[in-house]
């Protein structure tokens, strides 16, 4: 098979199309055609030597779509979706040709998407549902500022907080594009500056939110903090610009505030498999949907597809290993 591969860590310069044996399943694992595989700005950091529990050489990739070749019977021919924390980093990834999983790591992709758009969903959908579902426990009558709004992880949580009946406020540098699933999903849009958390306040009557999920980290926290209402939830993801901020600790023990960690690198393809099965029915009606893709590449243009991650290009980058 051939496969995207890195042998040492750098730029997407260091990438390189290997020919490689076809993967030898065990008795416990299934082999998957990959169809189509997107690349999350994570991918590119782990080729960078930004994860530091990557171990080379190594195939990249976390997300993925595909057909099982190889498994038990009642999988064989099945369309599968994907995604983990260990794929790409401990165990060989989704750029390439084949792939194997755990067999208990396979979920059916919803029919109602494409397998490029089923491979844009693993990380920004798996990390949101994570953190607004298990970890912040978001309700039903709360509300909800996803700072962040326009990425992949925070247009996921929107729609997330719409299906959950929770109102949602979007906050961020540019308002989300019309007509993205973001835009659509979001009650309020509040711009991120100075008066980010006194204008979410002027939102809640002067009460804050019960839970912010902050996508941007770092220099966003300060703000997260002074948007909560008393008792409220943060949910930090990333550090951009700073992993050091300043905490009020009084202010934090009489709001009662609670500060939740997520990092959805420590959910394996197993556990990622978990969380994709629950939210398969929200797929299949058509009230989750991914980030439009902007562009799909051979894997021969492997490298030139990180490039435009690395990059920040908008919307979702798409590697088709059976394409020329």
């Amino acid at each position: 098979m051939q496969a995207l591969r890195f042998t040492e860590f750098g730029g997407p310069e260091v990438l390189h199309v290997a020919e490689l044996p076809d993967p030898q399943p065990t008795a416990d694992e299934a082999v998957i055609r990959v169809e189509a595989a997107s690349i999350n700005p994570s991918d590119v950091k782990n080729v960078a030597g930004q994860m530091d529990w990557t171990v080379l050489p190594r195939i990249p990739g976390r997300d993925f779509a595909g057909v099982v070749v190889s498994g038990p019977p009642e999988w064989e021919g099945a369309e599968v979706w994907g995604t983990g924390g260990d794929v790409g980093f401990t165990r060989d990834g989704s750029h390439a040709e084949l792939m194997t999983v755990p067999v208990d790591a396979l979920a059916r992709k919803p029919q109602r998407l494409s397998f490029d758009e089923a491979s844009a969903v693993g990380v920004n959908f798996v990390t949101a549902w994570y953190g607004a579902v298990e970890t912040a426990q978001l309700t039903e009558g709360e509300t909800v500022a996803v700072f962040g709004i326009s990425g992949g992880v925070g247009g996921a949580v929107a729609q997330i907080g719409r299906a959950l009946g929770a109102r949602v406020i979007g906050v961020g540098r540019h308002k989300p594009e019309p007509d993205t699933p973001a835009a659509e999903s979001i009650d309020e849009y509040v711009a991120l500056g100075p008066d980010t958390p006194a204008e979410i306040r002027r939102l809640t009557g002067g009460s804050g939110v019960e839970v912010v999920y902050d996508a941007v980290g770092g220099v966003t926290t300060t703000a997260a903090l002074a948007a909560l209402a008393r008792r409220g939830r943060l949910v930090a993801l990333s550090a951009v610009g700073t992993r050091t901020v300043s905490v009020d600790i009084r202010e934090l023990y009489r709001n009662e505030t609670r500060i939740l960690g997520v990092d959805s690198a420590k959910l394996s393809v197993t556990d990622s498999a978990h969380r994709l099965r629950k939210m398969l029915p929200y797929f299949e009606s058509g009230e989750f949907k991914p980030l439009p893709i902007t562009a799909r590449y051979p894997l021969g243009e492997g490298g030139k597809a990180y490039g435009a991650v690395a990059a920040n290009i908008a919307g979702r980058v798409v590697i088709n290993p059976g394409k020329a």
